[in-house]
């Protein structure tokens, strides 16, 4: 008997690869359904109400220990159910470890941690391997389980470590449907162990199904209001008004290619330190457009702060602020956004206007449900806005393979600032673009406590031989502090650090955010989310994971072995990219692609080892298409490049280990265009200073002397592989590119 629309239940213990896993049962189970909870959502006499309705649970991986209630929560209870409430179980490396203790294993740690890394796996091709050929699977995990010989659970697969010896990686319960592997199945790059066995698991539990007389209760649409979340969801109605009919976007073009970017920048006001600006610069190759956001006093500067009921809008030099009440911060800007949406400027440029600015780390944790209290010792330092953007109405995009210089406007009735604009960079005179003289003053560098670093290091690498995370992204924060006698011009100091960042730097992803009482100065390399403007959106994530530098000797091949052929290196890379599938597959469902892995590309200083992934919507989706960007960039934040992964239990642990909030670090910058369109890049080797708006005009006031305090964050990715000495040695490097920009 074959049974027709399967649903399955899903339970998630807080994992980034749990959507993977979702995804691939959906491709090995033909026209099933997916019911997903959390582990901690019900106790088993509650669960045991709603298992007659589905035909088999899936338990997937998580982070921690079988034997802490905490991390396992219901799961540990569905071994034990009794003969009526039994249902076919799969579980996946928790779910295993969990279904072996609770019948007699006993949980031991590997001598050599497995996150990330690729093994053989043996096994006798019956059961869940029948028809299973030679698999290479990616294994997360730093425990492992060893059955005892009269036990009533038995092994099916194992491998052989050199590390480790014999480590078991599936097993199944003597007389109960329940099987599970150790191993991940879900990852990109497990082969021939994932949706054959999956599949194999379903023929097993259909014929333990017939044999048992079990026959899943049909579900009701009332189900599905009130227990757990579908996967992927089926509906995504929109709460948002239409768009409203705009005027559209007004273009000029001028071909002057001998015109730079700051020469441009300067001409709109980069040099007056009192006003607000933006740049987003493709600085080196492999990007091409700059955009220079043309703002005035009446340009409206929106900003937020975790936990505030209201948002600050600016405009016309008047502050107000509109209450939220039960939406939060995205929905506003979404609601926003949708009114002012644009669907007729040129489809060759990135951004016709909307908003551009920064988004912190901060605004991502507060997306996990993580708890911040600002109240705490070393957090309240933090004053930055964790929302900072303008909405550009006029801007300026420059395409450095064409040369061409696109003047824009989605302002009605603004011909005359077109044409006067073009006006003036038509006779803007050809200088070269020297960097101004600073403020005479040698900055003085607070490190991080070298000696506590590495202790965090070390705290770090316990908690991933205990199982509570995969990889941990550590990082700390450098103050820069500059006290000068007096300004030589009236030129913005931070723009001139800036411009000697962009020489000295000069990276893909570069800008020059001043969005008082914030200015953010950035040399990224790594594109975080980038999104297509509607119809066919598609959205694309590049992390980055391994870094070489520049030098004679440093050809491609020897850079590809370096990073390619780097088990460490390629780890690393691995785990974000499960993470961010996870991620993507949440949203869009099942269609996500990784174009490619690991591969090694080449910029302006450095090798870098870039991944590429992919998601879309598929065409029978009912989700507004022009709410997928924002929804992947609200449900992706902060980058799992900076978390490691699980992210949840990442975050939580990187809380205990850093001593201040991260801020703008670690977030993303970018912009969110009334096209639909996006494109938001990782705030990496960049600095930033607070300063209040009496501040900014005390600077103009050379007999009170000038003082600037910068912060630059910096870190690395910690894994079970990690040596402290070279992670510290790391995470200096990665300053020096931006304290160069102060002479340091």
């Amino acid at each position: 008997m074959t049974i027709e629309h399967p649903r399955l239940l899903l339970i998630d213990s807080y994992d980034s690869f749990t959507h993977n896993l979702a995804s691939l049962c959906r491709q090995a189970i033909p026209d099933c359904a997916l019911t997903v909870i959390k582990n901690d959502e019900y106790n088993v006499s509650a669960l045991r109400a709603y298992l007659p309705y589905f035909s088999a649970v899936i338990v997937g991986p998580g982070p921690g220990s079988p034997d802490n209630p905490e991390d396992i929560g219901v799961v540990k209870d569905l071994w034990k159910l009794k003969n009526e409430d039994v249902i076919p179980i799969f579980g996946v490396c928790l779910g295993l470890q969990s279904l072996a203790i609770e019948h007699g294993a006993v949980l031991k740690r590997l001598n050599t941690v497995k996150h990330g890394q690729l093994s053989h796996i043996h096994h006798h091709g019956t059961d869940l391997f029948r028809d299973v050929g030679p698999i290479h699977a990616v294994r997360y995990h730093s425990l492992h389980v060893e059955l005892k010989n009269d036990g009533d659970v038995e092994e099916l697969a194992w491998t052989e470590d050199d590390e480790n010896g014999k480590v078991v990686m599936a097993v199944h319960h003597k007389s109960s449907p329940f099987w599970a592997v150790q191993y991940h199945p879900e990852s990109v790059c497990t082969e021939g162990g994932g949706l054959q066995v999956v599949s194999n698991f379903w023929r097993l539990a259909e014929s333990w199904s017939v044999r048992a007389g079990r026959r899943a209760v049909p579900w009701s649409a009332a189900l599905s209001e009130t227990f757990g979340t579908p996967w992927p969801q089926a509906t995504f109605s929109s709460p948002f008004p239409t768009s409203r009919k705009h005027p559209g976007v007004a273009t000029l073009v001028l071909d002057r290619s001998d015109l730079t970017v700051v020469d441009i920048c300067e001409a709109f006001g980069a040099s007056q330190e009192a006003s607000q600006f933006v740049l987003l610069e493709s600085a080196a190759k492999p990007g091409r457009f700059s955009i220079v956001g043309c703002l005035s006093s009446s340009t409206l500067h929106v900003k937020y702060r975790v936990g505030d009921t209201t948002v600050s809008l600016t405009k016309d030099g008047r502050t107000f602020h509109e209450a939220l009440h039960t939406q939060d911060i995205w929905t506003w800007l979404a609601i926003f956004m949708r009114s002012r949406a644009i669907a007729n400027g040129n489809p060759e440029l990135p951004f016709w206007g909307g908003f551009i600015g920064s988004l912190s780390y901060e605004l991502g944790v507060q997306g996990l449900h993580v708890q911040l209290d600002r109240a705490e010792k070393g957090f309240s330092d933090n004053k930055h806005p964790d929302v900072n953007l303008v909405f550009v109405e006029r801007s300026v995009v420059v395409d450095s393979q064409t040369g061409k210089i696109y003047l824009q406007s989605i302002a009605p009735n603004d011909d005359k600032w077109l044409s006067d604009t073009i006006t003036e960079l038509q006779a803007l005179p050809i200088e070269a673009s020297n960097d101004s003289p600073l403020p005479l003053g040698k900055p003085s560098i607070t490190l991080p406590s070298k000696t506590r670093y590495i202790s965090r290091i070390n705290q770090a690498k316990e908690h991933l031989f205990a199982g509570d995370s995969y990889e941990l992204c550590l990082t700390a924060q450098t103050r820069i502090s500059i006290a000068s006698t007096g300004l030589p011009s009236a030129s913005s100091i931070s723009w001139e650090r800036y411009k000697r960042l962009r020489r000295r730097n000069p990276a893909p992803h570069s800008a020059y955010l001043r969005l008082h009482p914030t200015t953010l100065l950035s040399s990224s390399p790594e594109r975080f989310l980038s999104y297509t403007r509607p119809p066919g959106t598609v959205c694309q994530l590049r992390p980055i994971k391994g870094t070489i530098c520049k030098a004679p000797h440093i050809t491609r091949a020897v850079a590809e072995q370096a990073l390619v052929g780097s088990t460490k290196e390629v780890a690393e890379n691995l785990m974000i990219v499960d993470l961010i599938r996870h991620d993507l597959h949440g949203v869009v469902g099942d269609d996500v692609k990784v174009r490619r892995f690991c591969s090694v590309e080449e910029y302006e200083t450095v090798w870098q080892l870039v991944s590429v992934i992919e998601g879309k919507l598929k065409d029978d989706e009912s989700f507004p298409e022009d709410q997928l960007g924002w929804q992947v960039l609200k449900r992706s934040l902060p980058p799992g490049s900076m978390t490691g992964a699980p992210k949840k239990r990442s975050v939580e642990i990187l809380q205990t280990l850093e001593d201040q909030e991260r801020g703008i670090y670690s977030g993303v910058f970018g912009y969110w265009c009334v096209s639909g369109g996006g494109d938001w890049s990782v705030t990496i080797r960049s600095c930033f200073k607070y300063a209040e708006e009496q501040s900014v005009e005390q600077q103009r006031d050379c007999t009170v002397g000038f003082h600037e305090e910068w912060a630059i964050g910096a870190g690395g990715a910690i894994t079970a592989l990690s040596d402290s000495e070279a992670e510290w040695e790391e995470m200096i490097t990665k300053l020096q590119s931006v304290l160069r920009a102060f002479g340091a």
